[in-house]
């Protein structure tokens, strides 16, 4: 087109005193094309400008990407440690006095050690990230083995992607959030999403979506909400909230009674067909109806738009997977592409929108609780000699698996574990339970905090350690595809602040375990033993260096050699990664959700994202410009249920669970089912939704269910209901 040629050319011209660090946001997991804007003088970034050259997001930009250079130099960033002189003051900002490096480096080796020394090895912890370079999330796991000598670490992709991992490996042996490249989307036919605001949470994957459309396919969006892309699909299927299993089973049982199936692909590629036949016969239009409360019609239309489509992409979310039975739900809706055969092919398979900027890598490298390098298994002695060759350790010396995120906090009021190494991550407002997690983080005999700003997770800190953002610090992240791409250096670090890899290579020689990291002096030398220590597993990054990274624009994992471009598509070859070569088709037993509504408690909550904010609002409440188009939490409420509780618009309202209450202004709208309210959980202390939330977690991925709880509203001047 003439006006994107024209905005390359624009892109391309000389700025005066300005130089252009091609890069991508730090954000969600589109992990968008971005030219930051670097003053030559000050050295300082002052800007940023769209990517047209990069071909995910060909210069869209979303309005946290176009403000998130503003993190940078914004007058909040930590410039020092700081240690706290008064624990009595945990939970808030005072008590902290600036102090050195090597003083923050002494205490924390000091009381790592004293505490180690009195409980066992097992007493520390990590609680890690994925909006990390995946060079930092792999050094975390190591550091944790390693240096801490912990077998208590994990993160915050628990509470994010699990579910998708735990559902993509049992159907496919394998986690790769997208079977295929996202410039297949906007080529196929059908579109089914389920669990996903894509508008607002990634809307830079809209131009892609509407075209789908423009070219004479079709859109099914599966939400209890009538969000914007909900309002323009071709069908809506508005679900009860944690009703998504019976959907899927009901969806699966028509495309077999309406002939939708594709009986030679079932045959040679996959196993449990027929037992999955056979659970799904009960899952007529009209029990699916009962169950999801859609109206019958609307399920046999969404079996046949996507049954007939020659081609169609599965796509779904946090809607779906941050459900106690999230796991199953993935796979549920999975069997829709397995029984058609619709997977394995351009423009056709299965595909999560990955809500952190580092989801996908981040998860495969080691933050696990269960998890070594390249998605090896910590449990598999074969794959812990591996990694413990390019470690310099013995198989001995590596712990056992640990827990999941949210049991580590109940590990901590137990006092089984006493001290925390918290980075990139806020618990404090991102966990469900929170008033049970507070007290957790307060019990804690001793805890460190990096980040680069002072968090609600790091007001319970004994030592506050500056780290950068990710325009200060070089290295890969694996986008919402499974694209390696490589994230660049604009500007030095503010302050005193350090990227975490060098803060963990300092602290583990003053923890005796210099040996294993002193070698480690750029985060290209991380690069490179990361790469090593992927070799050969399911999530091989061996073959991705930053050259050809930068020469592809990206690399897609798996990427075995030098001579190997990457795996843009899955499964071609019809080959999947269990033993047998075959996919996995489950038959899946519906469960409601872990909490239903009774008459105290007779609504649905559920909880999710606002377009101006990114997940616990740690860096997007700072700027301006966010803060100012959401300044604040709101409680969605249907006009009728207002109505029903005498309740006007902005009006504020006490809503409560059994776990806690927080104040809400209405906003009254009908794009939000009768039994359900909404609420984003982007905010923290009191206004934090997940006061209410429910921390019951799915048996295997171990993700709590922030979709789904009971709740109730009423007026302020009530009395609260006991």
């Amino acid at each position: 087109m003439q006006r994107d040629k024209f905005f390359k050319e624009i892109e391309n011209l000389n700025h005066p005193n300005e130089k252009l660090i091609k890069t991508h946001c730090s954000y969600c997991g589109m992990q968008c094309g971005m030219n930051l804007r670097v003053n030559i003088q000050t050295n300082k970034i002052i800007g940023v400008e769209p990517r047209y050259d990069w071909p995910v997001t060909v210069g869209k930009m979303c309005p946290k990407g176009v403000t998130a250079y503003q993190q940078t130099n914004h007058k909040d960033r930590l410039l020092k440690p700081l240690i706290r002189e008064d624990a009595s003051l945990k939970g808030t900002t005072e008590g902290f006095r600036e102090a050195s490096w090597d003083e923050a480096y002494d205490l924390i080796a000091k009381k790592f050690t004293e505490l180690q020394t009195e409980y066992g090895k097992d007493t520390l912890s990590v609680f890690s990230g994925v909006s990390m370079t995946n060079e930092k999330c792999y050094l975390t796991g190591k550091f944790a083995r390693v240096a801490m000598g912990t077998r208590y670490i994990d993160y915050n992709g628990r509470f994010c992607m699990s579910s998708a991992a735990g559902g993509f490996l049992r159907s496919f042996g394998v986690d790769r959030g997208s079977t295929l490249p996202w410039t297949d989307i906007h080529e196929t036919d059908c579109l089914f999403i389920a669990g996903s605001n894509t508008a607002e949470c990634h809307p830079t994957s809209m131009f892609r979506i509407w075209n789908v459309q423009e070219r004479g396919g079709y859109i099914i969006v599966v939400d209890p909400r009538e969000t914007p892309i909900a309002r323009r699909a071709d069908l809506h299927l508005d679900l009860q909230p944690g009703t998504d299993l019976a959907l899927a089973n009901g969806i699966v049982n028509q495309l077999i009674e309406l002939g939708y199936i594709d009986e030679e692909f079932i045959n040679n590629h996959t196993d449990g067909f027929e037992e999955t036949k056979e659970l799904v016969k009960e899952f007529t239009p009209e029990y699916t109806s009962m169950l999801t409360g859609i109206a019958p019609e609307k399920i046999i239309r969404a079996a046949e738009l996507y049954g007939k489509a020659p081609n169609a992409v599965v796509m779904f979310a946090r809607g779906v997977e941050q459900q106690h039975k999230g796991v199953d739900n993935v796979s549920g809706y999975t069997n829709m592409a397995l029984v058609t055969g619709k997977i394995g092919r351009p423009k056709s398979g299965v595909a999560t929108f990955t809500g952190q900027g580092n989801g996908q890598g981040g998860r495969e490298h080691g933050q696990k609780s269960d998890l070594l390098p390249g998605y090896r298994k910590i449990t598999n002695p074969q794959h812990v000699k591996e990694v413990c060759q390019v470690w310099g350790i013995t198989p001995e010396e590596m712990p056992q698996p640990g827990v999941s995120a949210y049991e580590m906090f109940e590990l901590m009021e137990e006092k089984t574990i006493r001290g925390l190494y918290l980075l990139c991550s806020n618990p404090a407002v991102s966990a469900p339970n929170q008033n049970f997690v507070r007290k957790a983080l307060k019990t804690l005999d001793f805890m460190v905090c990096s980040d680069f700003y002072l968090s609600e997770s790091a007001e319970f800190a004994d030592v506050v350690l500056p780290a950068v953002t990710w325009s200060e610090d070089e290295g890969t992240v694996t986008n919402i595809e499974g694209r390696i791409i490589k994230i660049n250096k604009a500007q030095e670090p503010v302050g005193e602040s350090k990227p975490d890899w060098q803060i963990q290579v300092e602290l583990a020689e003053r923890l005796g375990r210099g040996k294993q990291f002193s070698h480690l002096k750029s985060a290209r030398d991380v690069a490179d033993e990361f790469r090593l220590a992927t070799k050969g597993g399911n999530a091989d990054y061996y073959g991705a260096t930053w050259d050809k990274i930068e020469k592809q624009d990206g690399v897609f994992w798996p990427c075995k050699d030098e001579n190997d471009q990457g795996t843009p598509h899955m499964f071609l070859d019809k080959k999947f990664y269990h033993p047998d070569g075959k996919a996995k088709i489950c038959a899946l037993p519906y469960r409601p959700p872990a909490e239903e509504p009774c008459e105290k408690y007779p609504l649905r909550l559920t909880t999710g994202r606002v377009v101006y904010h990114y997940l616990s609002g740690n860096q997007t409440r700072r700027i301006p410009f966010l803060h100012d188009m959401c300044p604040e939490p709101f409680v969605e409420v249907h006009p009728e249920t207002a109505a029903k509780y005498n309740m006007e618009h902005e009006e504020r309202v006490r809503l409560f669970t059994r776990r806690g209450e927080a104040i809400y202004k209405v906003k009254i709208t009908e794009a939000i089912r009768k039994d359900t309210v909404f609420v984003p959980y982007h905010f923290g202390h009191e206004d934090s939704i997940n006061l209410l939330t429910i921390a019951a977690l799915d048996p295997i991925s171990r993700m709590p269910e922030f979709k789904a709880c009971a709740a109730q509203l009423e007026k302020v001047e009530m009395k609260k209901v006991q």
